[in-house]
């Protein structure tokens, strides 16, 4: 909730500056731009406001309440959506912007990286030690460190072996995610054949702008108008024009991605640096005065800097003394879409972009559904990759704003969202590392990284926060089909997938206040431990029926309002899961390709006088959505209900959509909590025919009103069988 006792400039201008989340309040401009806001009604109705703007603009909150927008170029469309929930408000935004991409399943294992491994034997060392651990773990990552000097589409001389490993890595049912940055040295065989294919970059808009003393030192380069940056590669670069009205661009891109996966069999590609970041952009003033500067320079007087230096550049760039539009990125009279367009107007559509044009190269480059990762996103870049919340600081307070982030980031559109685990900037410490772990594995995008220089962080650096995370994520891999459901309800529909409370009870003003608590969607609640030296949680419950699942109370139920919870370091987060829902799970190993092969299971909560309900959607887990229509994707998708009385109970299942080219394992145990009587186990009867039950697997235990019923291979979800009842009575 923001505070509008206050006045409060917000600048959205994309920028290569991570989030600050220290004592005083931080408003810079971040990596991505999203104009779009919710408000709650004293009523509790909700209401959303998107306002399409590409240029640098800000909006001014404060008393009244007010909202003052302003943008400095471009045009406006603005979209109101009247809710009247708060769910509604961000679907029929979605309906508007485009709904999520479908991550593999794969993608939403735990994920592990580090910038600064150096070579190949370092990342192996931190991979093996942490599957030794019993670490539940998918997802190793190569930085910046595995290329050639930083060259996209290179392998440098610390990584030889590099593919083996990545075969290695398949083998044991692991996927391999690498990164990528948009800016490409003009000097080696990706820019030239990118030339060759007439590849569009950002260019000067006229020759005579060109600095020729950098741009002739490069043949392959001299004579174009590109204009010519530095990141982290050792020379020149160009940044590729993802706007290019031709695509040759985009099938460029393509194509190197193609090419290099032939040497290094990649899963999915993190793009990086594209807001997009330059390093030191310089200014002149004169022509002399840039042909003096070694680094990319850009007009601050003189008819050409009349976009570079504009009469209000907004708050983006008087929060910054001595700065301009242009810091840290590109001029702004450059030109881009195929020189139709100036930078000033593009700039903060650079990433989506980008991550447009990767999403499309996967199915040529891998031929399998994956994972994008981006860190620069613009409304609607949830169609094509994730996020994650960027270059954060190991410290409590950025904790603390992970779980505000996660949820804007569903708001907006992105629900494959997660913070860098630990923190990516500083030094993390045991505690701090734990408690993250505990709270990222709740996170749609749950990836532990931190920076070069920094000690390691990885869960086996310390026994303690091993011990956690296997917990931790021992439960998200246990109910990881719950959240893939959710993920593709919300990729079909247009939901979201992390929800704060608000959403759910929009009328309970408390909610409103509750910003350190999160959903699963309706039914499982999250509430973290975030501070240090904690060892309770004050966790609101909203006035509803809600059973613990933390081990030391299962299936106790919650009394509304406020609880005090303990949230040991030891032992699993406070999560909660909400009476009358059906949620599928699987038992957990560590790799889901491992937990894919189990029996399903269902956790059914009772609610008082209400049916339970709930869905279950699997599919071959990383196979193309044909035509990136997700209605032609082979799917099974089981819609559950659960209805008891004294008399006993009824579980049904409707398979709504059944492919036959997909075979999901048995459904083999039911577990229910809330039923106040016990079951008649010797009378169950599937479809009218009698069940024979595990008993050493079946319970019912009268104090904590939970029961257990198993039986090999009890119902089978496969396409053949569209629906199915499972009764029974009560002694």
């Amino acid at each position: 909730m923001h505070n509008l006792d206050r006045y409060t400039t917000w600048p959205m201008f994309a920028r290569d500056i991570g989030p600050d989340s220290g004592s005083a309040l931080s408003t810079q401009n971040l990596y991505g731009v999203h104009p779009f806001y919710m408000c709650i009604e004293s009523d509790g109705k909700a209401h959303g406001v998107f306002i399409l703007n590409s240029n640098a603009q800000e909006v001014e909150t404060g008393p009244g309440p007010h909202l003052l927008y302003r943008t400095i170029g471009g045009r406006i469309d603005m979209a109101f959506f009247p809710g009247p929930t708060p769910e509604e408000v961000i679907n029929q935004y979605l309906q508007h912007i485009g709904f999520p991409f479908l991550p593999a399943y794969w993608a939403l294992g735990y994920q592990l990286c580090r910038w600064g491994y150096g070579s190949l034997d370092a990342m192996k060392t931190v991979i093996s030690r942490n599957q030794a651990a019993g670490i539940p773990l998918d997802v190793p990552y190569a930085d910046i460190d595995y290329m050639n000097h930083y060259e996209d589409f290179t392998e440098g001389d610390n990584w030889s072996g590099f593919p083996a490993y990545t075969q290695q890595l398949h083998n044991q049912g692991l996927h391999l995610i690498v990164i990528f940055d948009p800016a490409v040295e003009v000097d080696y065989s990706s820019f030239q054949r990118g030339i060759n294919a007439d590849a569009m970059f950002i260019e000067w808009a006229r020759d005579d702008q060109v600095p020729h003393n950098i741009q002739d030192q490069y043949p392959m380069a001299k004579n174009t108008k590109i204009m010519l940056g530095n990141v982290w590669p050792e020379r020149n670069t160009a940044f590729p024009d993802f706007l290019d009205t031709q695509n040759n661009t985009n099938v460029w891109w393509a194509g190197e991605f193609a090419q290099f996966h032939k040497t290094l069999p990649f899963d999915g590609m993190w793009i990086d640096m594209n807001e997009p970041s330059n390093f030191d952009t310089g200014t002149y003033s004169s022509m002399e005065e840039q042909l003096a500067n070694a680094k990319l320079s850009c007009p601050i007087s003189g008819p050409d800097s009349s976009l570079d230096v504009p009469p209000y550049p907004t708050q983006a760039v008087y929060q910054r003394s001595g700065e301009y539009l242009f810091s840290k990125t590109l001029c702004m009279l450059g030109k881009t879409a195929r020189r139709s367009r100036n930078f000033y107007d593009t700039k903060n559509l650079y990433g989506w972009s980008e991550a447009r044009a990767t999403y499309q190269a996967i199915p040529q480059v891998t031929g399998k559904r994956s994972a994008v990762i981006s860190r620069s996103t613009f409304p609607s870049s949830g169609r094509y990759g994730g996020h994650w919340l960027g270059d954060n600081t190991a410290r409590w307070e950025d904790l603390q704003t992970s779980v505000i982030g996660v949820m804007e980031f569903n708001m907006f559109g992105i629900p494959y969202v997660g913070s860098d685990i630990c923190g990516f900037n500083g030094v993390s410490n045991e505690e701090l590392c734990l408690r993250w772990h505990q709270f990222g594995a709740f996170s749609p995008f749950s990836r532990d990284h931190n920076s070069e220089g920094m000690p390691d962080q990885d869960p086996a650096v310390w026994p303690s926060v091993a011990n956690a995370a296997r917990i931790a994520l021992g439960f998200r891999y246990y109910y990881l089909p719950y959240l893939y459901s959710l993920h593709y309800n919300a990729a079909r529909y247009g939901h979201t997938v992390i929800r704060p409370l608000f959403f759910e009870y929009p009328k309970d003003e408390e909610t409103l206040e509750i910003s350190e608590q999160f959903l699963w969607g309706s039914a499982l609640m999250i509430a973290p431990a975030l501070y240090q030296g904690q060892t309770t949680v004050h966790a609101y419950f909203p006035s509803d029926t809600w059973y613990s699942l933390q081990p030391e109370t299962y299936g106790q139920k919650m009394f509304s309002g406020f609880n005090d919870v303990n949230a040991p370091l030891s032992s699993l987060t406070p999560v909660f899961v909400r009476g009358g829902f059906i949620l599928p799970r699987q038992a957990a190993n560590t790799t889901t390709t491992a937990s894919r092969l189990n029996p399903f299971e269902v956790l059914i909560t009772v609610k008082t006088n209400a049916a339970s309900s709930g869905e279950l959607y699997y599919d071959n887990g990383d196979d193309i959505i044909p035509n990136d229509n997700i209605e032609q994707h082979p799917r099974v998708h089981w819609q559950f209900s659960f209805t008891s009385s004294i008399v006993g109970g009824v579980f049904t299942g409707n398979c709504e959509t059944c492919s036959t080219a997909v075979k999901p394992p048995t459904l083999d145990t039911i577990e229910i909590l809330g039923y106040p009587s016990a079951p008649n186990f010797s009378g169950f009867k599937l479809d009218g025919s009698s069940v024979t039950l595990d008993m050493s697997k079946t319970s019912y235990d009268a104090s904590t009103q939970r029961v257990m019923i198993s039986s090999k291979n009890l119902i089978s979800l496969m396409a053949l069988k569209k629906k199915f009842t499972l009764s029974f009575s009560n002694n």
